[in-house]
């Protein structure tokens, strides 16, 4: 049976004693899915498609990845970081040329790669609508070598901005680090970040991915193993500690 990697960055790596009550949505994609389906999550915080192929990450995983795996590809945010160029890429120009390279990577082992845009910040506009800016051009450019490359897409920011906005500008706050002083050991300053999930957060997202691969006739070898979406879905609501 084949394993599902993830190369990403800290939106869905899985995180640490020290860094909770985040979490990446990568940490709870496995449940969604029957045993003999594994999720290897090598997401890892502040990675952009630059500095992850730099690290040798790409290259790690395919120390591990066999024909018939699939690569779910997601970054964008660190790919944003113009003051750092370790980091940066251009949505025009490198950050697509080095998604055609974890493509190549996974088709030429025998594997699928899947592009997943990245999933959108809590930001939004002064009418109350997610900013459809909110992580710049990169979800535009997934979409674009997508399609160039008949890869699976993933839409991962679009379905994540309809989440905030049926969640409201309030409501959506519950999805994310915000922690007044004194509300976690790990934050004693409290937090506000609108980037990153608290764990009912992440989890929710990571029900967007699964609702998607559900979705898609070209992910439909993986609908059989896939668990009703029922027993998941309506989690948002039950208000769980994170």
């Amino acid at each position: 049976m084949p394993t599902l990697y993830i190369a990403g960055d800290s939106t869905a790596a899985q995180k640490g004693g020290g860094e909770k009550p985040m979490a990446g949505w990568g940490e709870f994609l496995q449940e969604h899915f029957s045993p003999e389906i594994a999720v290897d999550n090598r997401a890892v915080n502040g990675r952009s498609t630059r500095s992850f192929l730099a690290e040798g990450r790409l290259e790690d995983i395919g120390k591990d990845f066999q024909c018939g795996d699939y690569l779910l590809i997601q970054f964008g945010h660190n790919d944003q970081k113009v003051e750092d160029p370790a980091r940066y890429t251009d949505p025009a120009a490198e950050y697509r040329r080095n998604l055609l390279t974890f493509i190549e990577f996974a088709r030429s082992r025998g594997g699928s790669p899947v592009l997943l845009t990245s999933v959108s910040r809590r930001r939004f506009t002064a009418g109350g609508e997610p900013d459809p800016l909110a992580v710049g051009l990169y979800p535009e450019a997934v979409r674009e070598v997508a399609a160039q490359t008949g890869t699976p897409l993933l839409d991962i920011f679009a379905s994540s901005q309809q989440l905030y906005r049926g969640l409201g500008v309030d409501g959506s706050r519950q999805l994310f680090m915000h922690l007044p002083a004194g509300g976690h050991p790990n934050y004693p300053q409290g937090i506000t970040d609108d980037t990153h999930f608290c764990k009912q957060g992440a989890a929710r997202i990571a029900d967007l991915v699964a609702e998607a691969i559900s979705q898609s006739a070209e992910l439909a070898a993986l609908h059989a193993h896939l668990r009703q979406p029922g027993s998941w879905s309506p989690r948002i609501y039950l208000g769980f500690p994170v």
